[in-house]
């Protein structure tokens, strides 16, 4: 039998975050201010970096490419939700529901590899300096950036061919505001509890696995930071709390969903909310603003800009 037609549903319903129009009102204002912040955020990272040529090093490179996933992750569902609050429209249709799925996992798999090419930065400066410029070269970095990006797609892959071995004959509901598999596998016509085991044994035991070597990695950083104490001791130990954090409210909903995906759809649901469109607000206070080389850079590309302005002569007509 062909493929397509084990299923005779060909759109689902995204029910939101909420029934209560209250309720949709706050998180339309709220997801719409989250949304832009997170791209003006990331944007002004990615320009930064690229007009400033003291930033084209490794570390920088890599927060570059943060950026640019984080706005990627910020953008596969949250228009479309604020368009839907703004519409009524609450449909997705089948192909649009994959394509969700395939996004998703593109951005979260390829992120979880570049924060452990990010943490690996930091252990190798700090832990081993001398020995930085050597290990971390350039061709160093873009094949870091490179993998990170084949293990998203790897990963996405396997995510939607699995979702189109599932046959949905009836329920169409999706209980959240986008499409992801711990839901959309429930509405399907076989066993949820041998699909839970799938969920389980792929992208769960991998983001807990991920999320171990990381504290692991960071863990020996601040052990390191410790046994120094000095002024450029404390602002690492600084930085490499705030990155931890990051890591933390990442991973934490990750490996929560994915480990336990029959578990409650409320919890879910705000869960969801944190690695889609807070994370990627929290990655450029945490990785930029607390980073003096890169406030210095954002200023002189403001000064620059401001200047452009001035000697830009008015044309009136």
């Amino acid at each position: 039998m062909d493929m397509a037609n084990k299923s005779t549903v060909s759109e689902f319903v995204l029910l939101g975050l909420s029934d209560s129009w209250e309720l949709q009102i706050f998180f339309l204002t709220m997801f719409s201010l989250f949304y832009v912040a997170a791209m003006v955020g990331n944007s002004l990272i990615v320009l930064t970096v690229i007009a400033d040529s003291h930033l084209h090093s490794p570390m920088y490179i890599l927060l570059t490419n943060l950026s640019i996933i984080d706005m990627s992750l910020a953008s596969f569902a949250t228009p479309k939700m604020i368009t839907d609050y703004l519409t009524g429209h609450k449909t997705i249709s089948f192909d649009g529901c994959i394509t969700q799925i395939f996004f998703l996992h593109l951005f979260t798999g390829t992120e979880i590899i570049l924060l452990m090419a990010m943490s690996f930065d930091r252990y190798i400066a700090i832990c081993k300096p001398l020995r930085y410029a050597s290990i971390i070269r350039l061709q160093v970095c873009v094949a870091l950036v490179v993998a990170s990006w084949v293990v998203g797609v790897m990963h996405s892959v396997s995510q939607v061919i699995f979702a189109l071995t599932l046959p949905f004959c009836g329920p169409n509901e999706v209980d959240s505001f986008f499409c992801d598999l711990p839901v959309v596998f429930q509405l399907s016509c076989v066993n949820t509890y041998i699909l839970g085991l799938f969920m389980i044994s792929t992208s769960g035991i991998i983001a807990l696995s991920c999320f171990i070597l990381l504290f692991n990695s960071y863990v020996i950083v601040l052990i390191t930071i410790k046994n120094h104490s000095s002024r450029g001791s404390s602002k690492a130990l600084s930085t490499c709390t705030a990155h931890f954090i990051v890591v933390f409210m990442f991973f934490g909903p990750c490996i929560f969903i994915y480990m336990w995906p029959l578990s409650s759809i409320l919890v879910d649901k705000i869960l969801s909310v944190f690695y889609t469109i807070f994370t990627p607000i929290l990655n450029p206070i945490i990785y930029t603003l607390r980073n003096q080389e890169v406030k210095t850079a954002m200023r002189k590309l403001k000064n620059r800009l401001l200047n452009y302005n001035k000697a830009t002569p008015l044309h009136y007509f």
